[in-house]
């Protein structure tokens, strides 16, 4: 008991530090009212249930570290420190960390399924399938009136415009989904129109997403005989079947980029070749024209060409007569010497020097007086004419 005398400060200095010391640091539950953002980054606000209410206050360094917005009316868990604001002496909670209500026990919940399939290696790497890097037709599992196919469809039709789409129609929230998505699930395998399907959900809570986090649900991801992507929330949030999938996307948009990836990349390689092969081309086009320059200099028209070869005509028109005279020339000089050589072997040139020949009654030369006889008739032929002659007598050599 405090004998002194105390003042106002004195006192709630006291109080608070009592009651600091008696809670510490503890978990409360209620229902978010009255909540005000100052300029500062701080948040106040009243946490109430159906009797009672208390002041609370969370700092800015607290509040940016909550992965969701805190609104009015929304029922949450909060780490608090139980303390006094000693200037106007009103009790409050410090609030050192939010979540939403009941987020502890599906947190937990959500830690023992994730061990249990780990164990089991449904997210071992070494299973999942690779996607297919240009698919035919894509399949999405959503809900048909969500913003999750709205995001899907925009994007793909911004990347790959004309790329099939197909709408497996499932509840993404409550109790019922689970089941009707695995349902989605085997509708896809057993029509086996799509080569690849995006299961998508928009951003929520923990228990918004909670359909997402069914064990029955993760083994039909696992079983699915065509590859899955997960796009489920935001990108800080987690579900079991963003661990299974085949592949994670942060986002519906990100998943629907992410299946279109391979397209993407393709058109990229098919301008840059296209500029590869317009390059090639102009460059040999290029070189074909210098050619048909170069070409065109040498080129000479038929008529000049008809002119040179006239000239050319001419030319050896003119060489052929000449040798054709030369050659006549050549002829007429050797005739000339074999005429003369003739001549002088002539038998007619040997008469002309008073030779005679001698042939016998028949013909035959006489060469020799052992071919006559006294009495012969012999003919002697002269340069000029000829005679008879008989023979009187034989002179021997």
């Amino acid at each position: 008991m405090i004998s002194e005398i105390l003042s106002i400060s004195q006192l709630n200095r006291l109080a608070r530090g009592a009651l600091e010391r008696e809670f510490g640091l503890c978990w409360v539950t209620g229902e978010v009212s009255n909540l005000t953002r100052a300029p500062s980054g701080h948040c106040y606000f009243t946490l109430k249930d159906s009797q009672a209410q208390v002041r609370c206050a969370m700092f800015r360094n607290r509040v940016q570290l909550l992965p969701w917005r805190l609104e009015n009316g929304r029922q949450v868990e909060a780490r608090v420190l139980v303390t006094l604001y000693e200037t106007r002496g009103d009790f409050q909670l410090n609030v050192e960390d939010l979540r939403p209500a009941g987020q502890g026990r599906l947190y937990e919940a959500f830690l023992r399924l994730k061990d249990k399939l780990a164990g089991e290696g449904l997210f071992a790497e070494s299973r999942k399938r690779a996607l297919p890097r240009l698919p035919r037709r894509i399949g999405v599992i959503t809900s048909p009136r969500g913003a999750a196919i709205q995001d899907v469809r925009v994007t793909l039709a911004r990347r790959m415009p004309g790329l099939p789409v197909i709408v497996y129609p499932t509840l993404v929230q409550g109790a019922e989904a689970p089941a009707m998505i695995v349902q989605a699930l085997a509708s896809a395998a057993r029509r086996a129109e799509c080569d690849l399907l995006l299961l998508v959900r928009g951003g929520g809570s923990l228990e918004d997403l909670w359909a997402f986090n069914d064990e029955a649900l993760a083994r039909a991801i696992a079983a699915s005989p065509i590859p899955v992507i997960s796009g489920v929330g935001h990108e800080t949030d987690l579900t079991i079947a963003d661990l299974v999938s085949d592949s994670r996307a942060a986002t519906p948009t990100a998943a629907a980029e992410l299946a279109t990836a391979g397209w993407v990349a393709a058109a990229a390689d098919l301008r840059q070749l296209a500029s590869a092969l317009t390059v090639t081309l102009r460059a040999g086009l290029e070189r074909r024209m210098q050619r048909v320059d170069m070409l065109a200099t040498r080129l000479v028209h038929p008529r000049q060409r008809m002119l040179a070869t006239g000239k050319d005509l001419d030319h050896l028109a003119s060489r052929l007569a000449a040798a054709g005279r030369r050659r006549i020339d050549e002829r007429k000089a050797k005739l000339s010497n074999l005429a003369t050589a003739f001549n002088a072997l002539s038998p007619q040139a040997t008469l002309a020097r008073g030779y005679a020949l001698v042939r016998d009654p028949s013909g035959q030369l006489v060469r020799s007086q052992r071919q006559i006889e006294a009495g012969m008739s012999l003919v002697l032929r002269f340069a000029e004419g000829g005679a008879e002659t008989l023979v009187k007598r034989i002179i021997p050599d």
